[in-house]
């Protein structure tokens, strides 16, 4: 196996953004691409480690880029900052979402016919509302999402499959939101999934989060349950 890496520079408008992709190149012909949304700090470590584990799976991993030049947020005031365009104007967020995805169907190892999207906390959302949005793709995943409907796709029917891994006791999506959302994605005609890990905050995928103030808190058998259940997801949808 020989992980290959690299960053490239793709545009949303005069937007410069800079993804980061793994792939293994000793496997031959085009595979799979999925596509990962990074949480509100900005495509960072975390992210681009998941595109390396991707690819050790044999897809192509493709760590997106939301705020620009490969911007980091330093600070949850910080974050927050860098975030807060995207939850008020949710019309710009899928935009700068499909500009990664029309970036990864131009990368030659990849099969354009063949690719999905993860997304952590904020890139839950992010790859949710790409459903949402009626994009062509196999299908998302959002861990510990947030899952709020947006105002401006009523009506869409939804095509990709969707699987939502969510914390029970995540303040961030309470009960009623998850139940909002079965019902948001029963009346977009979409096939479903939303798996909800009893005792669990939000961020439970994140070794660094431990503030239960906050409702961050990393949560061990629920991130390695939640990552088996999305391998399983993606093995059915690419078959």
């Amino acid at each position: 196996m020989a992980i290959i890496t690299n960053t490239i520079n793709y545009l949303d408008g005069d937007t410069v953004l800079e993804g980061f992709f793994a792939f293994d190149d000793t496997l031959q012909g085009r595979r799979p691409a999925v596509l990962i949304a990074p949480t509100w700090a900005g495509r960072d470590s975390f992210a681009d480690d998941k595109a390396k584990q991707l690819a050790q799976q044999g897809y192509l991993g493709f760590a997106l880029d939301m705020y620009g030049a490969g911007k980091v947020g330093s600070s949850p005031e910080e974050n927050g900052h860098l975030m807060q365009p995207f939850i008020e104007d949710r019309a710009l967020l899928q935009r700068r979402i499909k500009a990664a995805l029309a970036s990864v169907r131009l990368l030659p190892w990849v099969d354009d016919s063949n690719i999905a999207a993860i997304g952590f906390c904020f890139g839950g959302l992010c790859v949710l509302d790409l459903a949402r949005s009626g994009a062509a793709l196999k299908g998302v995943v959002s861990f510990h999402g947030l899952l709020g409907a947006p105002n401006n796709l009523a009506g869409q029917t939804i095509t990709a499959k969707v699987l939502a891994l969510h914390g029970h006791d995540d303040p961030m999506g309470p009960p009623a939101q998850a139940l909002a959302f079965e019902q948001e994605m029963t009346a977009a005609g979409a096939d479903w999934q939303l798996h909800t890990y009893g005792h669990t905050l939000h961020a439970f995928t994140n070794p660094q989060a431990n503030n239960p103030a906050f409702g961050t808190v990393y949560q061990a058998d629920a991130a390695r349950r939640s990552w088996q259940a999305m391998g399983n997801f993606l093995e059915e949808i690419f078959a």
